[in-house]
């Protein structure tokens, strides 16, 4: 009898088109980043509607720039979370690939966590530009990889909510 692959798990469902999904997220984020890089300036802006602009900005901290002001050995904790999470969701990925809404948010949260760590390992800083605002304030600027980390971890608290629905029934 043939050997299965490492990466199927015995229910037969597979890990590869989970690590597709997150391989996407994080083609598409570096995409959009070389493009902020090539074609802004740090600081620079265009507006688009009322209440958003691309602009390019530069995050050394983590979300909401917590600990962007450190002296610079917040890149490698955030790096160093970063590949930790990584690896922890490629293994959850390869034990519960049967569980679709579980492994699609995880896959999110991979491609996007991925996507930030290379910018800092890169650059020392995670590029942003998407810039939402309304009136005089300004939600802080964020990227596609931001948004896939959200995403996930929506779809990580509405599968742990149908969880537990289900075991009420």
């Amino acid at each position: 009898m043939a050997k299965k692959p490492t990466f199927v798990k015995s229910s037969g469902a597979s890990l590869v088109p989970w690590l597709g999904l997150a391989l996407i997220i994080f083609l598409a984020d570096q995409f959009t980043k070389v493009l902020i890089l090539n074609y802004y300036r740090l600081g620079d802006s265009t507006f688009v509607t009322g209440f958003f602009n691309v602009v390019r900005a530069h995050n050394t901290g983590a979300a909401f720039s917590f600990l962007a002001g450190a002296s610079g050995w917040q890149r490698w904790l955030f790096t160093g979370i970063g590949v930790a999470a990584a690896l922890f969701i490629v293994w959850l990925l390869k034990s519960h690939a049967g569980q679709k809404l579980f492994s699609f948010a995880l896959a999110c949260i991979l491609g996007g966590a991925v996507g930030n760590v290379v910018d800092r390992m890169m650059h020392g800083y995670v590029v942003d530009f998407l810039d939402f605002h309304v009136r005089n304030w300004h939600f802080p600027a964020f990227n596609l990889a931001d948004s896939a980390i959200s995403i996930g971890a929506a779809c990580l608290i509405l599968d742990e909510l149908l969880r537990v629905r289900r075991g009420k029934s």
